[in-house]
Parts: C-alpha cells; sequence; structure tokens
C-alpha cells in the first residue's frame, strides 16, 4: 500500500521544484529519492523522472509510493555510480542530499548531465559556520515552527540523514566557480535554495 503525504521542511519546497519543471516538462532526474513522494509529484508535470537512492530500503518504498506511475524509473545507485549512458536531462534536483556528497564532484556532474537550457534546482542543507550563519537560523525558527505545527510537521521519515559540512558561503563560493551565474539564497525553513540554468 502507497505511503501517505507529509509535510516536514523538506516538502515545503516541492512546489517550487513542481513549478520549475512544469516550465519545460520533459525528463527530470531527482538525486537521492528518499521514499520517493517527490518523483511521485514530479511525474505529473514531467515527461520521465528518473530517482535515484543509494539506500535500498528507501528504494523499495520509493518504488511502492510510484507502482503505479509508467513514466518514473526508481534505481538503486549513488549519484558518483549512477550512469545514464547518452541520457541528458531537462532539470536535476537534489532536496536535502547535496550534503550527503562530493560538492564539487557532483554540481560538475549536475552541470554535464543537464540539457542544454536544462535546470539545476536544489533545496540544500548548510552547516552554520558564523554568527552571522546562526542570527540567520534564529530569525527563521519562530516562522518555520509555527508552519511546523499547522502542517502537522513529519520530521523523521525513516531515511539516511548525514549532518552538513559545508557553510553557506563555503557553498556558494564552489558553486558559483562550476556554475556561472548561479542564484544561492537562504530558504525560510533551515535550507538554501540553488538554482541554475544550462544557458
Amino acid at each position: 500500500m502507497p505511503e501517505k503525504d507529509y509535510w516536514n521542511h523538506n516538502t515545503a519546497y516541492h512546489r517550487r521544484l513542481l513549478g520549475i519543471a512544469a516550465e519545460h516538462p520533459g525528463d527530470v532526474l531527482d538525486v537521492g529519492c528518499g521514499e520517493g513522494l517527490l518523483a511521485r509529484r514530479l511525474a505529473r508535470v514531467s515527461r520521465t523522472v528518473t530517482a535515484i537512492d543509494p539506500d535500498a530500503a528507501a528504494v523499495r518504498r520509493a518504488r511502492a509510493r510510484v507502482a503505479a506511475l509508467p513514466n518514473v524509473t526508481v534505481a538503486e545507485a549513488s549519484f558518483t555510480s549512477f550512469d545514464p549512458g547518452p541520457q541528458r536531462f531537462g532539470l536535476i534536483t537534489f532536496v536535502a542530499t547535496l550534503h550527503h556528497m562530493d560538492l564539487r564532484a557532483s554540481l560538475t556532474k549536475a552541470r554535464d548531465l543537464l540539457t542544454p537550457g536544462g535546470t539545476l534546482a536544489v533545496v540544500g542543507v548548510a552547516a552554520n559556520r558564523t554568527v552571522g550563519d546562526w542570527i540567520a537560523d534564529g530569525l527563521r525558527m519562530p516562522f518555520a515552527r509555527v508552519a511546523g505545527v499547522l502542517h502537522g510537521e513529519t520530521r523523521d521519515i525513516g531515511v539516511v540523514v548525514a549532518e552538513p559540512r559545508e557553510s553557506l558561503s563555503e557553498i556558494r563560493r564552489t558553486a558559483t566557480q562550476i556554475l556561472p551565474g548561479v542564484s544561492i539564497r537562504r530558504g525560510v525553513y533551515y535550507r538554501y535554495l540553488l538554482r541554475w540554468r544550462n544557458v
């Protein structure tokens, strides 16, 4: 039986990602798909969705969630090992997964897997290193807590988690070197939002 939908600080940004996907419906790669909620939602506005995750348990759950959707493929693979052959993607998404990987190598690979005009969209987690980082998160706390109560936040969805290593300034510096013109900003729910178009 497919799992129910839920809300947390990651799914809060699904609508944003669906909006990006709907701008140019095509082939989407969801990196670190977890239990498949975003992949299922993306399927409604995309030609195909390829969802990958290195965790076998998460992949089983994702496959169950998208079993009725012929345009979604779920594969057990890390992003490092993932090889789509000649296929390229119009949208590549990372939702709270990029910090599990080598930042520079992953951004470079994502860039190279995009079609011309394709978009990389990251909902990321950064480490707090400076006083400014802590203040920024502190200012978001009241809103995030209220939203969590209103939406019935589900904090633990039973997937692998990891602490972030890089600060937002470190992420911005690396991303700027690899993705000229990249946009990175802080989101409301303790996340940063990265967007880059391959033009």
